[in-house]
């Protein structure tokens, strides 16, 4: 079931699932507020827990409308682009032959017709993220594996609109979001990490903490690394 609590002019989605407790988020880019519910929770009870929030829902919705956002990508030649954090600087090369892209040291070298949409462009480098997370991911996820005791199914990745990853425990599978192949390499371990120890803990609780402490001692400096990169300039849907 979901549901919209007002309060003055801030408007929150509010969903019921089958859950214990009360999570609140406040998502980017627009800074979204939504509150998810235990099904019999009652409605005033979460309008006071909405309330107890509300500096700290304002606190990071002024955080995320003065984070810096990625201007939209025009694909021109010199334009910047990112790969696992790093700058790299595009570079067109009109050609006859069948349109490619690679990398070519600190380049992102993309070859094509004069007549090359933006759309055929955003695929090919959508293909050369999808071809380079899918090389990365491979060493980290058996490096998990063998020290959590754990098999991973496939991994699986995608643009996700409100995550960097989710899991399924029962399938074995992992999915990450491909805009990760933009950020440094250590926030993709972390994601992995993240989602591979819900193969053991399904929830966020005090044990699930304690893991992440033991395994990735600085992984909130990580977290704090992939919430500072730049937004994308897109106005993502939830």
């Amino acid at each position: 079931m979901v549901a919209e609590l007002q309060l003055g002019d801030l408007s929150i989605d509010l969903v019921f699932k089958d859950i214990k407790n009360i999570h609140l988020s406040v998502y980017p880019p627009t800074g979204r507020v939504r509150i998810a519910a235990p099904t019999r929770a009652n409605i005033e009870t979460i309008r006071a827990f909405a309330i107890s929030k509300l500096v700290w829902i304002r606190k990071h919705q002024t955080k995320l409308a003065e984070q810096e956002r990625q201007p939209p990508r025009e694909f021109l030649d010199r334009e910047s682009h990112y790969l696992w954090g790093r700058r790299m600087l595009l570079q067109i090369v009109v050609s006859q032959g069948r349109p490619s892209i690679d990398i070519e040291h600190k380049k992102i070298t993309l070859r094509g017709p004069e007549a090359f949409t933006l759309e055929a462009k955003q695929r090919l480098l959508d293909k050369l993220y999808r071809r380079e997370a899918r090389r990365a991911i491979e060493p980290i996820a058996s490096k998990w594996e063998k020290i959590l005791g754990i098999e991973i199914n496939q991994i699986y990745w995608q643009r996700m609109k409100t995550r960097w990853g989710s899991c399924n425990p029962q399938s074995g599978n992992i999915r990450l979001n491909l805009e990760l192949a933009k950020k440094p390499l250590e926030c993709l371990e972390y994601i992995l990490l993240h989602e591979a120890l819900h193969f053991l803990v399904p929830n966020h609780g005090e044990h699930f903490l304690v893991l992440l402490d033991q395994h990735m001692s600085n992984w909130r400096t990580i977290r704090q690394i992939l919430a500072d990169e730049p937004l994308a300039h897109s106005h993502w849907k939830y």
